[in-house]
């Protein structure tokens, strides 16, 4: 299936008589927006295509549920008032953009040299990103939302699934929420897996809903680390990145692994 034929299939499960439809040519991108608010979602169509072409059609079917969701979540009033406990932060990468679709500049603070963090009102089967003019009338400073939002990832649950590979043990996050990668903001857990390793301590997010620590004991461990959050962040509906990270004096180091090789730092 081509570009515009995976375009048009998309399309038919998106028409609405509310909802408009454009197509960014060069972007290969749809963007449905819900002519009641102006307010919309774009759904980035190369990905989507590629998880056809591996028949993952759960996955592209998910992507769909997602703006649909999106859009009539849109349509209701939000507040942060009363919904505090619904604050979460999410994970994005670096180039997320600073703005809304429609111009309102989105609260976010550094994280990383790969990643900011931005912050969420949970809606159920959905949620929206918060922006100042949202924190604003809410008589929210950003401080205190991002004080509320790491005490709720704080108090989420912590499954994880683990796998031992040629020595090296991965613990996999599996709460399936939404909210993986955000784990990675509890301090208290990374000490915790801090202690439980032998080598060093390996973490990737390469999307939202994925979250891997890594205890390192040997090349082979460096190389599967690297493989498995490059093809996760391939798969992710929010792809964060690529990059693993080291922890290194207590920082997140992100590092460049080459096959069959420690660990070298990124170039400047």
């Amino acid at each position: 299936m081509n570009m515009q034929e995976f375009r048009k299939k998309i399309e038919s499960q998106l028409e609405r008589p509310d909802w408009r439809i454009k197509y960014d040519q060069k972007e290969a991108t749809l963007r449905i927006e819900d002519t009641s608010n102006n307010k919309g979602v774009t759904l980035s169509l190369r990905p989507l295509l590629a998880k056809w072409e591996r028949e993952d059609y759960t996955g592209v079917e998910e992507a769909v549920r997602y703006v649909r969701v999106g859009l009539e979540s849109m349509r209701q009033k939000v507040e942060l008032v009363g919904n505090e406990s619904s604050i979460f932060p999410v994970i994005r990468a670096a180039s997320f953009p600073e703005e809304s679709a429609d111009g309102k500049k989105l609260v976010f603070h550094e994280h990383t040299a790969e990643t900011r963090v931005y912050y969420a009102l949970d809606l159920g089967q959905s949620y929206t990103l918060i922006d100042y003019a949202l924190l604003e009338e809410n008589g929210f400073t950003a401080d205190s939302l991002r004080e509320t939002a790491l005490f709720n990832v704080r108090s989420l649950p912590q499954p994880f699934k683990q796998q031992e590979v040629a020595g090296n043990t991965f613990y996999f996050m599996n709460a399936k929420d939404g909210y993986e990668a955000s784990r990675i903001l509890d301090q208290s857990l990374i000490e915790r897996m801090g202690k439980k390793v032998h080598g060093e301590l390996g973490i990737a997010i390469p999307h939202q809903d994925a979250l891997m620590f890594v205890d390192l004991v040997n090349d082979t461990g460096y190389d599967v680390m690297a493989q498995t959050a490059l093809t996760f962040f391939g798969q992710g509906r929010v792809p964060v990145t690529a990059l693993p990270f080291l922890m290194k004096d207590g920082e997140l180091e992100p590092v460049f692994i080459m096959a069959q090789k420690k660990p070298k730092g990124p170039s400047n």
